[in-house]
């Protein structure tokens, strides 16, 4: 059997907010998230809500390159 792509592929989620903060202040850490997503379903970057420790609130988490 010939393996092609993947369809379930693991991505890594990354605070949004944390990373335009970073620039201007010395940055405590920048959160990050590890899930999974179907090609198929959303070919597109994944976007989510989550908690981050770093700002102490729910924020806007996106895909990253690995």
């Amino acid at each position: 059997m010939d393996k092609g792509k993947d369809v379930r592929v693991t991505v890594i989620l990354e605070c949004t907010s944390c990373v335009r903060n970073s620039v201007d202040k010395v940055s405590r850490g920048i959160s990050r998230y590890s899930t999974q997503k179907n090609r198929h379903n959303t070919p597109n970057r994944l976007e989510l809500k989550k908690f981050c420790p770093y700002c102490y609130k729910h924020s806007i988490h996106g895909e990253i390159k690995k």
